[in-house]
């Protein structure tokens, strides 16, 4: 399969330091980049430290003698499926819906046939500026599509409101959206859970985990890149909820499987929600004052079990269900054992004790664990995880 490619424009603003962490997020995920400097960037960040970051030759002039021997900006333009313009200047966005194509930035973009992506980042007056606006407008005709800006603080200070860029892992899981191929699974429906639940004790106590999401939300993102229509049902996390999937904030396991079952029928279940197995029996209505005496005694119930009753449907039960087995010890057996007791058709089990760093982190290291066998992948970062396994489940579909 070949690589994907895409032009990043680099434009003249403190942001443009953000493009280096994006560069490096995106050759993780086996995205190639181009890089075209402008002259005003090139006073926030060096073509060499681009360069280095990219393994690719960065471009910044549009009379190279060399290049433009062969007509180096028409075909450079032509060397990508995407077009990236991080950060998007007031001034570059005015030249780009002016039509301007006076270096080598704008002259790849009036050369363009592909799609372009658009950053913007400047100070709030001037993303509210008349003409900024003006001009955003007449790119949108013009079909280029924008993330952001956000809301935040600026350089300068004292000065807050719309205008920062977005962060590089937003606009990374744009482009991933936005060169996926979105055949895989298209027509199939894929129902995830994510993240911990939260078992009150009494009204501002619970009990919990450590878990993030982040590999559930990864999962959800990776679905829909490849076209499925996705349910998300995620406890409490502070992570985005990924465009275009429906979703479904609980708290408790009972309100997850009641939204789990909502959600049926689907063709894939993936279970790597945190889901608590014990819940507090009769939970105090008025919190618990220490008194002086010893502390309360707790009574425990089991809470439903999500991923056994989706597996025993016998109506209503997912062409193929996937259930997450975090372990401190013991991760592969363990993970066998609850293959066969679940009744499910995988286990993604992964090492979640102390020293691993996997819960709240970044990465993870995953071993599918199924009838046939164990495949274990290398360490790699959630979202890598996720694409894997969501082009493993395509194909067993």
């Amino acid at each position: 399969m070949q690589k994907q490619r895409i032009i990043l424009i680099i434009g003249g603003s403190i942001a443009a330091y953000k493009c280096l962490e994006l560069i490096r997020q995106l050759r993780e995920r086996d995205i190639s980049v181009l890089t075209i400097i402008t002259k005003a960037a090139q006073h926030f960040v060096t073509p060499l430290s681009v360069a280095a970051l990219s393994n690719n030759r960065v471009f910044t002039n549009l009379f190279d003698v060399d290049e433009e021997s062969e007509i180096g900006h028409i075909r450079l333009s032509r060397k990508s499926s995407l077009i990236v313009v991080a950060p998007a200047t007031a001034d570059l966005l005015a030249k780009m819906a002016g039509g301007h194509a006076d270096d080598l930035a704008t002259a790849v973009l009036m050369a363009a046939d592909k799609p372009v992506l658009a950053i913007p980042a400047m100070n709030p007056r001037m993303w509210k500026h008349p003409a900024t606006q003006r001009n955003v407008s007449q790119l949108l005709s013009d079909g280029v599509q924008f993330l952001g800006p956000n809301f935040g603080k600026m350089a300068e200070a004292n000065e807050a409101g719309p205008g920062r860029m977005s962060e590089p892992t937003e606009i990374v899981e744009v482009i991933e959206f936005l060169l996926a191929d979105r055949t895989p699974m298209k027509g199939y429906h894929v129902l995830i859970t994510a993240g911990p639940t939260y078992e009150p004790i009494d009204p501002v106590r619970y009990i919990a985990n450590r878990s993030s999401g982040k590999q559930g939300y990864a999962l959800a993102i990776a679905a829909r890149n490849m076209g499925a229509k996705v349910t998300l049902v995620s406890g409490p996390t502070n992570l985005n909820t990924p465009h275009g999937v429906k979703f479904c904030p609980v708290v408790t396991v009972e309100e997850m499987l009641s939204a789990v079952e909502a959600s049926l029928p689907a063709d894939v279940a993936i279970f790597a929600a945190a889901a608590a197995d014990w819940r507090i029996s009769e939970r105090s209505t008025q919190k618990i004052k220490k008194n002086g005496n010893l502390p309360p005694l707790f009574s425990l119930s089991e809470n439903p079990d999500i991923l056994r009753i989706i597996s025993g449907h016998e109506k209503a039960r997912p062409k193929l269900v996937v259930g997450f087995a975090a372990e401190t010890e013991n991760v592969i057996e363990n993970a066998k054992a609850k293959l066969f007791r679940k009744k499910c058709d995988l286990i993604i089990a992964n090492d979640v004790s102390h020293y691993s760093g996997i819960m709240r982190g970044m990465r993870n290291e995953v071993h599918i664990v199924s009838y046939n066998g164990v495949e274990s992948w290398p360490e790699m970062d959630k979202q890598h995880v996720a694409n894997k396994l969501l082009k493993l489940i395509s194909e067993q579909l």
